[in-house]
């Protein structure tokens, strides 16, 4: 683990990272990566840390963790903590992974959306800048918008031709639907955040990478309802689809599950983050797109593998009605809209990184699922045998 060589042959240095938003999906995952193969301490920034619990706690009577000293838990919000420039200065590198990222607030919750995607992230922006340190910064692959083909006629040849539809960092263009369409908010305040970062590296020298995740999937990742979130909660639609698979419900299917999404296992996508965080000579000033073009599939066709899935899993017959229809003002409220595709355009981070995907949308579903089904079941059928309030 000591010898380790980074793509161009040159030995790794341990390093300190500032990790914001490291209790989260994507951050619980980066922070096992890096304390079980090498030798970088991780700063873990967080109001919350359940999900690396297991990495901060030694093992009862048991040998020490291989990385007892190399990460540590700073339990703060980023709003306003005046601790966060003393963690960024001491840090050689910083990855802000803190984001509002579930499609069900960008509606209801657009003030929250946009202070927690832009103004919240200014400062780590700032402080990274004024100090010389490096940035990872997380954004989204909703910054691209809808596909130029949406806006072609529903049957018109060239809706099939990748050039109308595969999203290219460095080309593609980002576009929202009109203002009183909130969804947009997420998506919106994420391409500030992106052009205010590329902006300090063009003016200030600041070293960055920009990472645009689609659909990473895996363990831990969101929340169950009514588990370990809130029972009003309307999770990603992983999550949304996994707790009614749990529950023995139909999955909902907004406005049919037409629309076409790509999954990447969060295993895959954490490779790609490694190979960022080591080889900043091949990833400074650039851009990353971060899915697997190959496991793109609609979501009513998701719904059909993940209750295919299930039912393999458990051993347990899928339900005589698997899914039903709702539309997306009744699902998320009025305001939504949504991206028609989204397939990522792998060529810079293929030429950058030799990066490449490797785990097909069944098996990283049969991974998921097999977690969610040993974490959750009893839970869930706990919270389903409680006798319900009456007033």
């Amino acid at each position: 683990m000591d010898n380790r060589l980074d793509l161009d042959g040159k030995p790794i240095r341990p390093m300190t990272i500032c990790m914001i938003g490291a209790g989260g999906f994507i951050g619980s995952h980066l922070c096992e990566k890096l304390m079980t193969e090498t030798q970088h301490t991780v700063l873990a920034v967080d109001v919350y840390n359940d999900k690396i619990k297991h990495l901060l706690e030694q093992p009862a009577g048991g040998q020490p963790h291989l990385w007892v000293g190399r990460i540590q838990f700073h339990r703060l919000n980023i709003k306003n903590d005046s601790r966060l420039e003393g963690l960024i200065k001491i840090s050689d590198l910083t990855i802000n992974l803190a984001a509002i990222c579930t499609p069900a607030d960008y509606n209801t919750r657009p003030l929250d959306t946009i202070y927690s995607n832009f103004i919240d992230a200014l400062p780590v922006v700032r402080y990274c800048s004024e100090n010389s340190k490096r940035l990872i910064h997380f954004s989204t692959c909703e910054v691209y918008g809808k596909t130029i083909g949406s806006f072609l006629p529903k049957d018109h040849p060239l809706r099939k031709d990748p050039e109308f539809y595969v999203l290219k960092e460095d080309e593609s263009p980002c576009i929202f639907g009109p203002i009183e369409k909130q969804r947009w908010s997420y998506a919106c305040a994420k391409q500030l955040i992106e052009r205010l970062v590329f902006a300090e590296g063009a003016e200030n020298g600041l070293d960055f990478t920009i990472v645009r995740p689609f659909n990473w999937i895996g363990p831990r990742m969101d929340f169950i309802p009514g588990v370990d979130g809130p029972s009003e909660g309307v999770p990603r639609v992983l999550a949304c689809f996994s707790n009614n698979l749990l529950r023995h419900e139909p999955l909902k299917l907004v406005d049919g599950g037409q629309s076409q999404r790509t999954f990447v296992y969060i295993k895959d996508a954490i490779e790609a983050v490694l190979l960022m965080i080591e080889n900043p000579d091949r990833a400074n000033g650039h851009i990353f797109n971060v899915g697997n073009p190959d496991n793109e599939v609609t979501v009513k066709q998701l719904a059909e593998i993940m209750t295919e899935v299930y039912s393999k899993v458990t051993g347990e017959p899928p339900l005589e009605v698997p899914t039903i229809d709702i539309s997306s003002k009744e699902f998320y409220g009025e305001g939504y809209d949504d991206s028609d595709k989204r397939i990522p355009d792998m060529t810079i981070i293929n030429r950058q990184l030799g990066w490449n995907p490797k785990t097909s949308l069944h098996d990283l579903l049969d991974s998921t699922l097999t977690y969610q089904h040993k974490t959750y079941a009893e839970a869930i059928k706990r919270t389903m045998s409680k006798p319900a309030a009456t007033s």
